[in-house]
């Protein structure tokens, strides 16, 4: 229940009941939506992944130590063509300072290896013997040639995939908006519709006492009491049928908004709705320049891109340049260790060079041009299809303010011509049957100018999300971010 104290909630007769308005179904399902927790936490993962790979590319330091070493073995000296025994006591440790350079991929090292050892070999009944304190001190480099940049690419993906995962999290956003205005005008129509029925079913019974009452004063024939008392019986299963229907709406909004099941909620709204003036070129400018679909569009460009340059690097020729430049020192006492030191330079440089491989790297770069291809294709596809959704959104928009109109005129119309038949029931020009007609037509009407409202307020969500233009508010749409999200619960 503490997740619900920011909620409107009441007692009513049957317990406690939550009420929510449009805004505060949105906002508690920013926090408790499973669809967008789980967005967020897989953002979360993306973000850790860039702050480990960020931390990789600095000075790291690590500690090598092997305290003690102890072995005995015998062995033949090919030299001697005789058989000796060694054994030897040790202890090591090695010092090293990394750090990666991310402009040249190379990787420049400093490291200090200071060991001890106590070693006696015996050979022929003679035994040699030497304990003592050796120290290397050496600064290498390594550098990659005639290959591709590996530590700035790995970086850079690391990047896209989290801002990949960033907008996907606000276009998860933007569509739970869309789920739950759905659902909570679903809700809202299921409570209507409840209320249209005890409605229907309090005008039934008002007419089965009149009818009764005239077919005891013997006014009208029984076929009209048997008729009102069906209409009855109508009414009241109709009433049922709409009680299953609000108690399933409110379990399918409350599964959405992450609401425990056996909580009891009611939504409240206004449901006048005002023709809102769209401009249809602003809408498609604004669709095909700000749509964060096409931000990930331009990631997986760049992906691709990447893939190439791994595919065409994969056996391809490319060589490595080593440098070690260092001091080496021994001595039976460690405070001498450096009285007669030896230089330790060393150089080396290799090639991969690949000879024939059946054609196998050239297939691979060929079937990663064919899938840049498919790709661009259907990145002109989905385009198209941003544009024609708008074109279809705004045409629907202009046909529904049509249709509320002809909505209102409609209830308006069958409350007024089921208020003048419901006198000439009462005086008996009318059977039972035709005022359950006009009943029902009241019903449908009232149904309708609804259901006509909604549609036109989801119309206009949808053509703000397509969009990312607010044209009720004339103002863009700026998508909530993960770092806007954590700030404001900070708040």
């Amino acid at each position: 229940m503490l997740a619900l104290a920011a909620l409107t909630v009441f007692e009513t007769g049957s317990g406690a009941q939550i009420v929510l308005t449009m805004e505060q179904a949105l906002e508690y399902s920013a926090q408790h939506n499973p669809d967008l927790i789980n967005s967020r936490l897989s953002m979360e993962q993306y973000e850790q992944n860039l702050i480990a790979q960020k931390a990789s590319l600095k000075s790291r330091f690590s500690l090598n130590l092997q305290p003690l070493t102890y072995s005995q073995s015998r062995q033949f000296d090919s030299r001697y063509s005789d058989w000796y025994t060694n054994r030897s006591l040790s202890s090591s440790g090695t010092f090293s300072i990394s750090q990666p350079i991310i402009w040249t991929d190379a990787t420049l090292s400093l490291n200090n290896s200071l060991s001890w050892q106590n070693n006696e070999s015996s050979i022929a009944g003679k035994t040699n013997s030497n304990r003592a304190f050796s120290n290397s001190l050496y600064l290498s480099l390594t550098q990659p040639i005639f290959t591709y940049n590996r530590t700035k690419m790995n970086l850079r993906q690391i990047e896209m995939n989290y801002e990949n995962a960033r907008i996907s999290y606000a276009l998860q956003l933007l569509n739970v908006e869309r789920n739950i205005t759905s659902q909570f005008y679903n809700l809202f129509v299921a409570q209507q519709n409840l209320a249209i029925s005890e409605s229907e079913l309090e005008n039934a019974e008002k007419n089965f006492n009149i009818i009764k009452d005239k077919v005891e004063a013997d006014l009208v024939t029984k076929d009209e009491y048997y008729q009102a008392e069906l209409n009855l019986a109508q009414s009241r299963s109709s009433l049922e049928n709409q009680r299953v229907s609000l108690e399933n709406s409110k379990d399918n909004f409350k599964q959405t908004l992450g609401i425990p099941l056996d909580e009891d909620i009611m939504v409240v709204c206004d449901i006048e709705a005002e023709p809102v003036i769209v401009d249809f070129n602003k809408a498609l400018e604004s669709a095909t320049t700000t749509r964060l679909e096409l931000r990930q569009r331009q990631i997986s460009r760049e992906n691709q891109e990447m893939t190439m340059i791994q595919v065409k690097d994969n056996d391809s020729f490319s060589g490595n340049i080593s440098l070690s430049l260092g001091v080496m020192g021994d001595d039976t006492d460690f405070n001498h260790l450096y009285d007669n030191p030896t230089n330790n330079p060393r150089v080396s440089i290799s090639f991969s060079v690949p000879i024939f491989d059946w054609g196998a790297r050239k297939a691979r770069i060929k079937a990663q041009e064919i899938g840049r291809k498919m790709f661009e294709l259907s990145a002109d596809e989905e385009l198209k299809s941003i544009e024609m959704n708008v074109r279809s959104t705004c045409r629907s928009l202009d046909n529904l303010v049509e249709q509320i109109s002809i909505a209102e005129q409609s209830q308006r119309n069958a409350q007024l011509t089921y208020d003048l038949n419901e006198e000439r029931y009462r005086n008996g020009e009318l059977t039972g049957m035709q005022m359950n007609q006009f009943q029902t037509q009241l019903s449908n009407s009232k149904m309708s100018y609804t259901q006509a409202i909604i549609n036109y307020k989801v119309q206009l969500l949808n053509l703000k999300i397509l969009t990312l233009y607010d044209f009720e508010k004339n103002e863009p749409v700026t998508p909530i971010t993960y770092e806007q999200n954590k700030d404001k619960k900070k708040k």
